[in-house]
């Protein structure tokens, strides 16, 4: 697990740490569907039967932080409303669209515990961490020494 649950005022968040951009979008989509899952709904998602697709979301102005938010609104809005619970994602950053080819179980199987209801601009963070950099952690999040990159994220439950 490369993300943590971020304690917040209100609302929840998180901090997510990967070493590229791309496995940064990708812990950030697990930390969102893990947030939102029970303890027995993690325990039972590897018994659905997986499906494969692909996602994309436009970034036009190529902005990592406003492509985080898009890529984690697509991930809410495919449970939601198409019904597609994301397990697992590889993604390539293209100069003004993320695509990813996604695992998906049948959101209708997947036991949740909160809901989400948006992704929040609220101390968004989107960065690289340069080598030897520390990120210091917050309670209950470690310290993250680079090279590496980090996303925070707050969540409007």
């Amino acid at each position: 697990m490369s993300w943590w649950v971020m304690p917040t005022t209100a609302d929840i968040g998180f901090r997510a740490f990967s070493s590229s951009p791309g496995g940064l979008l990708r812990e950030a989509a697990l930390a969102l569907q893990g947030i939102q899952m029970s303890d027995r709904g993690a325990e039972l998602l590897n018994g659905h039967i997986r499906h494969v697709g692909e996602w994309a979301v436009a970034v036009p102005t190529g902005d990592l932080e406003r492509g985080l938010v898009r890529w984690l609104e697509e991930v809410l809005y495919q449970g939601y409303v198409e019904d597609r619970w994301l397990v697992e994602s590889d993604l390539v950053i293209e100069k003004d669209c993320f695509r990813a080819q996604v695992l998906w179980v049948d959101a209708r199987d997947v036991e949740l515990e909160v809901e989400v209801k948006a992704i929040t601009l609220h101390d968004l963070a989107v960065r690289e961490v340069a080598e030897g950099e520390i990120v210091e952690g917050v309670e209950g999040v470690p310290s993250f020494e680079g090279p590496g990159w980090m996303a925070q994220v707050v969540l409007d439950i």
